[in-house]
């Protein structure tokens, strides 16, 4: 069985907020470098929190039919793993670059971590969440459907982890229609609003704050 054990960590990574929207290419730039320093030994491992204007993003996995419409917001292709996904206002997405050195050199057990945060975040809202055989991601029951409410993608470099996960708070769902998200036709995507939790971002970052301790540092 997976468990969330593993060497803690001195001192603990640095919790970064952008106050505005984050254009993409500079904000992987940004990440690329500290990755580098943390692997250099000259900066500490990050938590940036922050929301991105929309756009797609295509990960190693991305497959050109899924992108549906490619004139509708920008598409970048990147790194991480994964197909297809979108991001945009009233997304979080967090980036998180963690040394897997300090750790267990083990980047399913780094999905599983960041995997595990979603679920037991989203568990301070009483929503019932988990992973699924096969599918990338967190879901929930909604009206007896499996939709996606979080996606998952990581890039390692050195051992050392990038990229990491976006939660659905309140984004305009009709975005996600340019594209098959994560190469699942067949399933929807909901939000923390659409399941009709009126969570404010503050509220969803305090809530990974909390659950964060001897998980994710």
């Amino acid at each position: 069985m997976k468990t969330a054990a593993h060497k803690a960590l001195n001192p603990k990574p640095e919790w970064r907020v952008e106050p505005t929207s984050a254009p993409y290419l500079e904000t992987l730039k940004a990440m690329e470098d500290r990755v580098a320093a943390v692997e250099a030994g000259t900066a500490h491992e990050l938590l940036w929190l922050l929301e991105h204007p929309p756009l797609y993003t295509a990960g190693t996995s991305a497959s050109a039919d899924e992108l549906i419409d490619g004139s509708r917001f920008p598409v970048f292709e990147t790194g991480r793993g994964g197909r297809y996904t979108y991001h945009g206002p009233g997304q979080r997405v967090i980036y998180v670059v963690s040394d897997l050195r300090q750790r267990d050199k083990d980047v399913r057990q780094h999905v599983w971590r960041l995997e595990e945060w979603v679920i037991r975040t989203l568990k301070e809202f009483d929503i019932a969440a988990g992973r699924r055989e096969g599918r990338i991601g967190i879901w929930v029951d909604s009206n007896g459907k499996d939709e996606k409410i979080a996606a998952i993608g990581v890039r390692v470099r050195r051992w050392v982890a990038y990229h990491g996960l976006a939660l659905n708070v309140n984004p305009d769902l009709t975005h996600f229609s340019g594209i098959v998200p994560c190469g699942l036709p067949e399933f929807g995507v909901t939000s923390l609003n659409q399941l009709g939790l009126k969570a404010t971002m503050q509220d969803v970052d305090e809530a990974f704050r909390r659950t964060a301790p001897g998980l994710i540092f």
